[in-house]
């Protein structure tokens, strides 16, 4: 499928999701959120592909915000549904995606930038990152998630000094805070988020998707974390990955997911 707002790279297993609307700064219009959301319901289908990594186009963003002209005029009821649906369709999707989706950000994420970022499962960013969440100086408020991910990453204080300040901050900041797992020159940020991506590849695929659903289910409202733990635990056993794993153990080598999953 052919899309104006994205553009993808696939290099072996890992799929790389570009927001590609540069001159923009990547910010993110309807027709972006629209495309992505097309894309990753393909990708989360494909056995071909077992990790993401989302970055934006160029070397001055990952994603600027939203794009303000869309919605500057909209009442409450408009409000409402943008917000809904692009939790729905997007940002809660990325959060509870079956592969893991790791965001490498490379300058500006700010607004509803850094509330994709903050959907993914792990973030590493380019020196050059600042990230921030300056709705409040428009009179809005962040309207994808970023009240609720920011203060689980890094705390309630400091997320709503962020919030309230609508103040940006350093890629070193944002390490220090918890915000970003990693931090790296911009050049070998791709490089960066491809190696994690290896790291995890050398892991059950299976195993991978049910520890995302198991950790998720701590902060998702009306689900006991240590419950779906235990379940997602159980799933694990008999699949072929787990046979394989724990054959390979006791053999003392290497286990041979991609085997698995060809055979």
């Amino acid at each position: 499928m052919a899309y104006n707002n994205i553009k993808t790279n696939l290099d072996g297993k890992v799929l790389t999701i570009y927001i590609n609307r540069p001159d923009k700064l990547n910010a993110l219009n309807k027709a972006t959120l629209d495309e992505l959301h097309k894309l990753l319901c393909e990708v989360e289908k494909d056995s071909n592909i077992w990790v993401v990594i989302l970055t934006g186009a160029g070397n001055k963003a990952f994603v600027a915000g939203a794009d303000i002209s869309e919605f500057a005029d909209f009442n409450y009821e408009q409000g409402m549904a943008l917000s809904s649906d692009g939790h729905v369709r997007v940002f809660n999707k990325i959060e509870r995606f079956n592969k893991p989706i790791i965001a490498a950000v490379n300058g500006f994420a700010l607004g509803g930038g850094l509330e994709l970022a903050m959907s993914c499962h792990v973030r590493i960013a380019s020196l050059n990152a600042k990230m921030g969440l300056p709705e409040v100086s428009l009179g809005v408020i962040p309207g994808y998630g970023g009240t609720q991910r920011l203060a689980q990453l890094i705390g309630k204080g400091k997320a709503m000094e962020l919030v309230m300040t609508a103040q940006m901050i350093e890629a070193e900041e944002a390490l220090v805070l918890g915000l970003v797992n990693q931090i790296c020159e911009q050049e070998s940020l791709l490089e960066k988020a491809y190696g994690m991506a290896k790291k995890i590849m050398r892991n059950s695929p299976n195993a991978v998707s049910c520890a995302i659903r198991a950790v998720n289910a701590g902060y998702i409202d009306g689900q006991v974390g240590l419950e779906e733990e235990i379940k997602a635990f159980g799933q694990c056993f008999g699949h072929p990955e787990f046979i394989e794993g724990t054959t390979a153990f006791m053999e003392k080598r290497r286990a041979d997911f991609e085997a698995v999953r060809k055979g």
